[in-house]
C-alpha cells in the first residue's frame, strides 16, 4: 500500500503579494466573502506532464489561485512554485518507480485519499491538469478527478496526451481518456452542466507548427490554461461579484452568510459564472481521422511562443 507526503499549505495571502507592502485588498465581496479564501480557486496539477505545465501556471501567481502538485516522483516535494505539494509514496518513505504502471499509480492514490479529501474539502472552482500515458497521470488521475467532483461547485480538466511517437505512453493515454469517463461523481456533475473535459494533444502542434522544443510544450499549454482560468473563471466571477454588490437588487439579509459550503458553494444572493465556456475547439486533420478513442473536444494551438 502507499503514504501520501503532504507539505504545509503556502499562506493563503501569499497569492496577493502587494497586500505586504500596505496594498488594501479589495477583493472582498458582498458581507465581507474574500476570493481566496471563503471561494477557493484550485489549480492541482496531476503526473509528470501535468506538474510541469503547472509549475509555469504557478510561477505567473494568477491573483486568488491556490496551486497543487501531485505525483508519485518525491521530487514533487522540491517544487516550490506550488501552494502545496502530495508525494504518492510507499509506506516505507522509500522511493518508488511506478514504472508507467497505472495500476501503481492507481494504488498510491487511493491511499491518499483522506489527503485529497482534505484538498479539495470547500473548493469552489477547481481545474485539474493532467499528463496521460504514465503511472502517476493516468493511473492516479481518476482518482482525484473523483474526489475533486464530490466537493467542487465547478470543475474543469485538462488532460494531455503524448506525441504519437511515444507509441505505447499514447495507446495508454487514449484508453486513460475514456476511464475518466466512467468516473461517477464526475459523470454525474457533467450531467448538471457543472464539469468540462478537455484534451491538449501534443501532436496537434506539430501538425501545426512542425517540430517544436520540448520546452516549449509546456509553455504553450500553460499560456491556454492559464488564460481559461483568469477570463473563464476568476474574471467572470469577479464581474458577477461586482455587479451584484452595486446592484440594489441584492437584499442584505439574504447575504446573512459569507461562508462557501462545500456542498452549495455558491454564495445565496450572488450570480455565479456559467459553466466556463469550451475554448477553441480542433479542426479535423487527415492526422486524428483514424482515431475513434476520441470522445471531448481536443485543444489546438493558436501561436507557439
Amino acid at each position: 500500500m502507499g503514504a501520501t507526503y503532504e507539505t504545509e499549505q503556502r499562506a493563503i495571502d501569499e497569492h496577493n503579494p502587494a497586500l505586504g507592502n500596505g496594498a488594501v485588498d479589495t477583493s472582498d465581496g458582498p458581507e465581507g466573502w474574500r476570493l481566496g479564501h471563503d471561494i477557493r480557486f484550485v489549480l492541482v496539477a496531476v503526473g509528470g506532464g501535468g506538474v510541469r505545465i503547472g509549475r509555469e501556471v504557478a510561477r505567473r501567481r494568477i491573483r486568488h489561485l491556490e496551486t497543487v502538485a501531485i505525483n508519485c516522483d518525491p521530487k514533487v516535494q522540491g517544487f516550490d512554485e506550488f501552494d502545496r505539494r502530495i508525494y504518492l509514496g510507499p509506506e516505507t518513505g522509500e522511493e518508488i518507480d511506478t514504472g508507467g504502471s497505472a495500476f501503481i499509480g492507481g494504488v498510491l492514490a487511493r491511499a491518499a485519499e483522506p489527503a485529497l479529501e482534505r484538498l479539495f474539502d470547500g473548493a469552489t472552482f477547481v481545474v485539474i491538469l493532467g499528463s496521460l500515458g504514465g503511472g502517476a497521470g493516468s493511473g492516479a488521475l481518476p482518482h482525484v478527478l473523483e474526489v475533486a467532483s464530490r466537493h467542487g461547485h465547478l470543475v474543469s480538466t485538462f488532460v494531455v496526451k503524448p506525441f504519437r511517437c511515444e507509441g505505447e505512453r499514447r495507446a495508454l493515454a487514449e484508453r486513460a481518456v475514456g476511464r475518466l469517463q466512467m468516473v461517477q461523481s464526475f459523470v454525474e456533475k457533467q450531467n448538471r452542466g457543472r464539469a468540462t473535459l478537455k484534451v491538449l494533444d501534443n501532436e496537434s502542434l506539430v501538425h501545426t507548427f512542425g517540430p517544436v522544443a520540448f520546452t516549449k510544450v509546456a509553455g504553450y499549454w500553460a499560456d491556454v490554461v492559464s488564460e481559461h482560468i483568469q477570463s473563464s473563471i476568476i474574471g467572470e466571477f469577479e464581474s458577477a461579484i461586482t455587479a451584484n454588490w452595486t446592484s440594489s437588487a441584492v437584499v442584505p439579509s439574504e447575504l446573512s452568510s459569507p461562508v462557501v459550503r462545500s456542498t452549495d458553494p455558491t454564495p445565496t444572493g450572488v450570480t455565479p459564472p456559467s459553466l466556463p465556456s469550451p475554448l477553441p475547439a480542433a479542426d479535423a486533420s487527415p492526422l486524428e481521422a483514424g482515431l475513434t478513442i476520441e470522445i471531448v473536444t481536443e485543444m489546438r494551438p493558436r501561436e507557439l511562443r
